[in-house]
């Protein structure tokens, strides 16, 4: 048997529609499509500028310090040079795309939405026996444990438990509601009186409640967020015709189905 294992672009396609993962690379494609089509429409471009930063940035996140790393890194993911400098490129118009529709309403948005952006620095330790967390809770209260304790003996993932049940950064929507409501309204450094939910019931210490700056940072997040957001509505006012097979595939499709 020989060790040479060729895959064609018909196995990747049988891949990705058999694994059901069709939907989401259609709206992905037609996303890019969209947006390459409004570059164009704005006379938007990249500068050999703008084009040699944002290459440095890909290589640093993707930590390819030597050229071999670079060329590696293109041979893993089937590239050539032409399409590491067309990737990057696209990157930069869609930044600046994302830029000259949204620049101009991030300031506003913030300040409507700024509770949204309140973020939490919580350990939480998640029980089956509301009584034991209720002892638990009274027993910290008291001074007779600390949370690293609870968590030490409670928290089952080892990982999880070396951190003491750390759970971040977090925004409210991080966060289930009946949780974040308790959460945003401490008033840390606190514990809060266990929260019962389907999941189990919670006990959580709430380190601290950090208030949002519009720093350059958020600003980023936030103008990517209302991007994303347009482009998912740009994207459900198209009919997508998504064409793999030939007309007798799709007929033969067809007699698999259940009559109406």
């Amino acid at each position: 048997m020989s060790n040479l294992l060729t895959i064609s672009p018909e196995d990747i396609v049988h891949y990705i529609k058999f694994s059901c993962q069709i939907p989401s690379l259609v709206e992905a494609i037609a996303t890019e499509k969209i947006i390459a089509q409004l570059v164009q429409s704005a006379g938007i471009t990249a500068t050999e500028e703008e084009i040699q930063i944002e290459s440095e940035r890909l290589r640093f996140e993707q930590r390819l310090v030597k050229a071999a790393d670079t060329w590696e890194w293109l041979k893993r993911h089937h590239l050539s040079l032409d399409d590491f400098e067309t990737l990057i490129q696209t990157n930069i118009l869609r930044s600046k795309l994302a830029h000259s529709l949204f620049a101009d309403k991030i300031e506003q948005f913030f300040y409507e939405h700024q509770l949204d952006y309140i973020t939490a620095i919580t350990y939480e330790v998640i029980l089956e026996d509301r009584d034991l967390a209720l002892e638990l809770f009274y027993a910290f209260k008291q001074g007779e444990t600390s949370f690293p304790e609870i968590a030490h003996t409670y928290i089952p993932n080892s990982e999880l438990r070396r951190m003491g049940g750390y759970q971040g950064l977090r925004r409210r929507r991080d966060f289930r509601p009946e949780i974040a409501a308790a959460v945003f309204a401490a008033s840390p450094p606190q514990i809060l009186k266990p929260i019962t939910t389907t999941k189990g019931v919670y006990l959580i210490w709430v380190e601290e409640i950090i208030q949002p700056q519009l720093d350059e940072r958020l600003r980023f997040q936030i103008q990517q967020e209302l991007f994303s957001g347009w482009l998912k509505q740009q994207v459900e006012q198209f009919k997508i015709v998504v064409n793999l097979d030939s007309t007798e595939q799709l007929q033969s499709s067809q007699d698999l189905l259940p009559s109406a």
